[in-house]
């Protein structure tokens, strides 16, 4: 890890990532990406080192109150994450303050913070938000190998869901001639019946390549599924979207499913939900995108 001061903590639309680069290895990241200018060795963990500072001036500054989010671009729960506690030092000021919290994230390590989480929805508002891409426990390991597995994610998910946190599960990505089965799609919409999720996003059946992010999910595959880099290029090329050949039938079963078991599957309706501040006993619920 290395240690660098930043300027600003939150985005415009009130994200923010306390750490660069990620050591979860899985072999899709699109995090990878050259577009996103890390010019570090990924699994060199940028910390920014006055993060929690700037966040209190942050949140002790703003006009009104709205949803905080954080790991869009790197999993907060990374194991650093342990060692240093930023994030929970994060929660902390965000209960404080009054704020709302969403966080993505694929680590059963969150439940460290199952207390915080806790306080923050009983006073506003907090969704997590956890990525499931491979029933097969076997195969979760190849894709995802430093994470908590699928079934470990689904215990964490059962856990929020008895705390009363609501969650909400992305299905992505899957990777054609990998995991876009009806079985896999199948095995992780059950979990997420039982887990009583309020919501799926999902994009679409496949992933996103583009430079960076490519190069090492070409490694990755030549490592793991010899032969199947030259399938890719065949069918893909240089393409940005990669959709499974199976994108129209799979995406048909999961609506379907998700309609039948009452689970959101509109992506904006989702991502409203996620956006919208709602203070407990006031009947006050206002959108994170009027506020800076």
């Amino acid at each position: 890890m290395h240690f660098v001061k930043v300027k600003g903590i939150l985005s415009s639309k009130n994200g923010m990532n306390l750490y660069r680069g990620c050591s979860h290895g899985c072999i899709y990241c699109d995090s990878r990406s050259k577009c996103y200018h890390i010019d570090h060795p990924f699994e060199d963990i940028e910390v920014k080192e006055n993060a929690v500072e700037l966040l209190e001036y942050a949140l002790t500054h703003k006009r009104k109150k709205c949803m905080i989010g954080t790991g869009s671009m790197t999993d907060p729960y990374i194991p650093l994450e342990m060692e240093l506690g930023n994030v929970r030092k994060a929660l902390e000021l965000i209960y404080e303050h009054g704020f709302g919290f969403t966080v993505i994230t694929k680590s059963n390590r969150i439940l460290r913070d199952l207390d915080l989480l806790k306080k923050i929805n009983d006073k506003t508002k907090c969704v997590v938000q956890m990525t499931l891409t491979t029933y097969d426990e076997d195969l979760c390991r190849k894709i995802e190998p430093n994470v908590s597995t699928t079934r470990e994610r689904f215990e964490v998910l059962k856990k929020l869901r008895d705390a009363g946190i609501p969650t909400v599960v992305w299905l992505t990505p899957i990777l054609p001639f990998i995991n876009d089965t009806e079985d896999n799609i199948s095995g992780i919409l059950d979990m997420c019946i039982e887990a009583k999720v309020y919501g799926v996003i999902c994009y679409g059946m496949g992933l996103t390549l583009r430079e960076g992010n490519r190069e090492y999910f070409y490694e990755q595959l030549d490592r793991l599924f010899p032969h199947l880099k030259k399938k890719y290029i065949h069918t893909y090329g240089n393409q940005y979207i990669i959709d499974s050949p199976d994108n129209t039938h799979l995406m048909k079963f999961f609506h379907q499913k998700c309609s039948e078991n009452g689970i959101i599957h509109d992506n904006q309706k989702i991502f409203n939900y996620l956006s919208t501040f709602e203070e407990k006993g006031h009947g006050k619920q206002l959108s994170l995108w009027d506020w800076a």
